[in-house]
């Protein structure tokens, strides 16, 4: 496959964009970054910025025009909207297409029964497809939750509380990743883009226990942290299956429970048995280095 040069990237803000767009900036990218049409938000100077309709082709097609590759950082909303850009990636002849993956172990059956992630699993088909074909090439990157992120904002930890919620008693290592690694990996899939053509790709900064993560928290703040003990099966996926069976389910009681069913819960493909760290010149955290982690995301 030739060197990839130019990346267009979609969703450069957010949680995750920012650090996306650092690292493939760092890495030498020449970056166009994809936003609405309206949008204000400043970026780098050496940042070509398109303002685009995601439900029109044309207007994707033409943003497209001289891209190597692609990397959509879409969030769940936007989700749908990927098979269309996959499409008008395809007529400008993009060679590679990283989707909004950047989660839960989506190759894993269990994960991908889950309708949560139906939208992902649609958009690999897709790519699969036209893989096949040889219309494109793709990369689906596995990461588990962002580690700092979901500190911050109560998903691992509730810093706000100190307290942690232990799923299944909480000694079930995971898969988490910061999100300055994540953005780093995207850069380095781009530039392995040979070795990683076609499939998954895992990567972590840590494999904690929930248990494991309150005690850390508990040195670096030398307080107490409570513990509540919640079931995956019974206290998150059966309420949240037998309110997908009604008539008006209410997303916000389906979407949080399947999450953390795909992280905590037995058997759903976490923590991650082969990884890409080394390939992507990514090492893990050091028992130091993941109590900082821990310590900044919870100030």
């Amino acid at each position: 496959m030739s060197v990839i040069n130019s990346v267009a990237l979609i969703g450069a803000t957010g949680n995750l964009g920012p650090a996306i767009l650092k690292h493939l900036l760092d890495a030498g990218f020449q970056v166009t970054v994809l936003t609405r049409e309206g949008t204000n938000h400043k970026f780098p100077p050496t940042v070509v910025v398109k303002h685009v309709n995601y439900d029109s082709i044309d207007s994707l097609v033409s943003a497209f025009q001289g891209q190597d590759a692609v990397v959509s950082n879409l969030g769940f909303e936007g989700l749908p909207k990927q098979q269309r850009i996959i499409d008008a990636a395809i007529k400008t002849n993009v060679k590679r297409f990283i989707p909004s993956e950047f989660g839960s172990n989506t190759s894993n059956p269990k994960v991908a029964g889950l309708a949560v992630f139906a939208d992902k699993i649609a958009t690999q088909k897709v790519l699969e497809e036209e893989a096949a074909k040889g219309n494109i090439t793709y990369t689906n990157i596995c990461n588990g939750p962002f580690l700092d992120w979901g500190i911050q904002v109560g998903l691992i930890l509730q810093p706000k509380e100190k307290s942690v919620t232990l799923y299944d008693g909480g000694e079930r290592p995971f898969s988490t990743t910061t999100l300055d690694t994540i953005g780093k990996a995207v850069a380095a899939v781009l530039k392995k883009s040979d070795e990683t053509k076609n499939r998954d790709v895992f990567i972590q900064d840590a494999a904690p226990t929930l248990k494991q993560l309150k005690a850390i928290a508990e040195k670096v703040t030398g307080a107490a942290w409570q513990a509540k003990e919640v079931s995956v099966e019974n206290e998150m996926l059966a309420p949240a299956l037998a309110e997908l069976k009604k008539e008006n389910p209410d997303q916000g009681k389906i979407v949080y429970p399947l999450i953390i069913t795909s992280i905590w819960g037995e058997g759903y493909g976490t923590p991650f048995q082969k990884l890409d760290n080394e390939l992507l010149g990514l090492k893990e955290l050091t028992e130091t280095e993941l109590e900082a982690v821990v310590a900044a995301a919870i100030k």
